[in-house]
């Protein structure tokens, strides 16, 4: 299967998380970016820094996109989830603002 057709800030996004560039995965954020990880919300560089180190960028992850959709501002990436932390297929909804991201939601898939 070839990689589905992601639109920017997205697809750089998603590069930089599967290299595991913890600078680069905070500045992809607008200042009050937010991740909504299961419902769980994380706002602003420090409460997003802290999850991540934990959950995300901190447990090796990485994201093999499978589906995307987007409509205007947003965009969703169903893929494939493996990190020390979690695995699975998963949604990853994001709000973009210009070249940054507004909010990153996740959902199981």
């Amino acid at each position: 299967m070839s990689d589905p057709d992601i639109p920017e800030p997205v697809a750089s996004f998603i590069d930089t998380v599967n290299r595991h560039d913890a600078t680069g995965f905070l500045d992809a954020f607008t200042p009050d970016g937010a991740v909504d990880d299961w419902g769980r919300l994380f706002v602003g560089r420090e409460a997003i820094t802290a999850w991540s180190e934990k959950e995300f960028i901190g447990s090796n992850g990485t994201l093999t996109p499978e589906e995307v959709t987007a409509t205007g501002d947003e965009v969703t990436v169903i893929g494939d989830w493996r990190s020390d932390h979690a695995n699975g297929r998963s949604v990853f909804s994001f709000a973009t603002a210009g070249h940054k991201l507004a909010k990153m939601t996740i959902r199981g898939g």
